[in-house]
């Protein structure tokens, strides 16, 4: 059974924990290009949201966060954006959501595209200034207040 919030709704699974982001990336059961991938992520997204890495649950290491609250009720926090450094593809998530972001992706190079993330092979596979850019616009906008309260529209 999924723990509970003082609601008594399902609580988030993916939190924010004290794990250390460098240790996992150094750990992780992947390829060493993509543990190299992983490292350039780590210093690329902090250099570009200003804020320090977390991990969110056991793979996730996320940049700053944002509050959601959809009409149904149901709210939580999650990372504005972040990675993981999967065994098949690099992931990175939160980049799809900003204004402006589709002239941004048709320009990033080549990867494939979730609802909210995007899948890469390998950082070469795509344009370093795009993506940060992409980083840049995704953290802005998802840290702002219009977003939370986008997000809590909805569904209605």
């Amino acid at each position: 059974m999924a723990p509970r919030d003082s609601t008594g709704k399902s609580a988030n699974k993916t939190q924010p924990t004290a794990a250390d982001a460098a240790q996992f990336i150094d750990a992780v059961d992947t390829s060493a290009v993509r543990r190299a991938d992983a490292r350039a992520l780590l210093d690329i997204m902090g250099q570009e949201t200003g804020e320090p890495a977390v991990m969110w649950g056991p793979s996730i290491v996320g940049f700053g966060s944002y509050h959601y609250k959809y009409a149904s009720g149901r709210e939580g926090d999650a990372a504005a954006v972040g990675f993981s450094p999967r065994k098949a593809k690099l992931v990175i998530y939160g980049l799809t959501y900003p204004p402006g972001a589709e002239q941004l992706l048709d320009r990033l190079g080549t990867f494939k595209r979730g609802a909210g993330c995007i899948y890469l092979n390998k950082l070469a596979d795509i344009n370093e200034g795009v993506l940060r850019e992409l980083i840049r616009a995704a953290y802005g906008y998802m840290t702002t207040a219009d977003v939370q309260s986008l997000q809590s529209q909805k569904g209605k």
